[in-house]
C-alpha cells in the first residue's frame, strides 16, 4: 500500500427501513488462532508492557495488534498493509468485530 492512502471506503449507508447493510466482510472468514499474547508489533518496540493498550485480533491471519484506542494503533497499520479488512476484540469475552472498510461494527 502507498503510504497515505487509504482503501477505506465512506461508512455505508442506512438503507430505506433505517438498518446498515450486512458487512459482506464476514463472509468466508474461518476461525483463526490469534498469534500471540500481546501487539507484535509493540513487543519490537519494547512498548508491550503499556498499560493503555487494548489488544485486537486480525480475523484473516490472526495477527494481534494494539487498537486504534492505543497510542500506536498497529491493528490499522496491519489493516492498511494487508487489506484484511475485520478485527476482532482480543479480551476474554469480547464479542465485537470492526470493519475497517466500512468502518463500523460488524
Amino acid at each position: 500500500m502507498i503510504g497515505g492512502q487509504s482503501l477505506a471506503m465512506e461508512a455505508a449507508a442506512a438503507s430505506p427501513n433505517g438498518k446498515v447493510p450486512r458487512c459482506e466482510h464476514l463472509d468466508g472468514l474461518a476461525l483463526v488462532r490469534p498469534q500471540a499474547e500481546d501487539c507484535q508489533d509493540c513487543r519490537t518496540r519494547k512498548d508491550h508492557n503499556d498499560p493503555r493498550v487494548s489488544l485486537v485480533v486480525c480475523q484473516t491471519c490472526g495477527w494481534v495488534a494494539c487498537s486504534d484506542d492505543s497510542p500506536h494503533q498497529h491493528a490499522r497499520e496491519h489493516y492498511e498493509e494487508t487489506d484484511h479488512p475485520v478485527a476482532a476484540g482480543f479480551a476474554p469475552g469480547s464479542a465485537w468485530r470492526w470493519c475497517y472498510v466500512h468502518r463500523r461494527l460488524v
